[in-house]
């Protein structure tokens, strides 16, 4: 018995060449827009990250702090979409009114830079400042002495660019250094309790023009704004000016629109001390402990409300 081999026909069929690959420009250049589309709508709608430049709301905040802001619980309006592209407008889509005690986002009337303040009156509301305390509907705020909070001396960010050793006036005498050796700032501390129980740290250390603000009856659609860092924030109580240059400057004008505020503060991401670098390596070591994702919604204590 013989074994018979298969074999291949003589002939093979030729394959067919492969064509060279073509990129559908049209469809990459969609698929980019898209892609935008979708991080504009959810950075306008949803929630945006904010980085804190200034010391006008410590001690809950420190420069280098960087924060997820949410956009929906106050509804929609011109200034929460991203860049603030839309012409400033009273229109608010869905629109309610911040408690007492949020911390949101605001965009003055003067200029486009975001802002960020805590609410302490809302519509209907009579509000004046004396003597640094809060006088609100003709009662004074509760307000609490409480030990003074440690404030890191990170002079590069909190003095912002002033000499260590020559900071803000009223800072330096606070200067300490811990058993560590670490410097700190430690600064007279409060606690200040709104009519729903909300309460929050702030501090107050030197006596300056802000410490005395005439009472206001806050309007329909309006809200109160001032920073916890009682001493170092362009706030309601101070008024638009210009700087040197003629640019937009100084604080709120008093009592600012519910059209003007474009979200609410959430929680802290990260925390940078100033010591990083433009190479990300040195981003780990300038990390602060104990910063990220602590909240920033105000303690409330419904047994406290009046």
């Amino acid at each position: 018995m013989t074994e018979q081999t298969a074999r291949p026909d003589s002939l093979e069929q030729a394959k067919p060449a492969r064509q060279p690959r073509t990129t559908n420009w049209w469809q990459e250049l969609r698929g980019l827009f898209l892609m935008l589309l979708g991080v504009l709508a959810f950075h306008s709608l949803v929630a945006k990250p904010f980085y804190i430049p200034s010391i006008s709301m410590m001690p809950g905040l420190l420069v280098g702090d960087r924060l997820v802001v949410s956009k929906y619980p106050y509804g929609w309006n011109w200034s929460s979409l991203s860049f603030h592209l839309l012409p400033r407008s009273t229109t608010r889509i869905l629109g309610s009114t911040p408690a007492y005690g949020d911390i949101v986002i605001v965009v003055p009337g003067n200029r486009k830079a975001d802002l960020i303040k805590r609410v302490v009156a809302r519509p209907g509301d009579r509000i004046a400042v004396i003597d640094g305390r809060i006088r609100l509907n003709g009662k004074f705020i509760p307000r609490e002495i409480e030990p003074p909070v440690q404030i890191p001396a990170d002079d590069k960010l909190t003095c912002e660019g002033q000499e260590p050793g020559h900071c803000y006036d009223g800072f330096e005498q606070y200067r300490t250094r811990l058993p560590s050796g670490r410097e700190v700032y430690e600064l007279p501390t409060y606690r200040e309790t709104l009519p729903n129980g909300a309460s929050y740290q702030v501090i107050d250390y030197v006596t300056q023009s802000l410490d005395n603000y005439p009472e206001v009856t806050i309007p329909a659609g309006h809200v109160f704004l001032m920073g916890d860092d009682r001493d170092r924030s362009a706030d309601s109580r101070a008024p638009f000016t210009t700087n040197w240059q003629g640019q937009p400057d100084g604080g709120l004008g008093g009592p600012v629109p519910l059209s003007d505020i474009g979200g609410r503060a959430e929680f802290i991401t990260f925390s940078l001390d100033g010591s990083q670098s433009w190479n990300p390596l040195t981003w780990w070591s300038s990390m602060r402990d104990g910063r990220a994702f602590t909240s920033l919604r105000p303690r409330v204590d419904p047994a406290k409300a009046y």
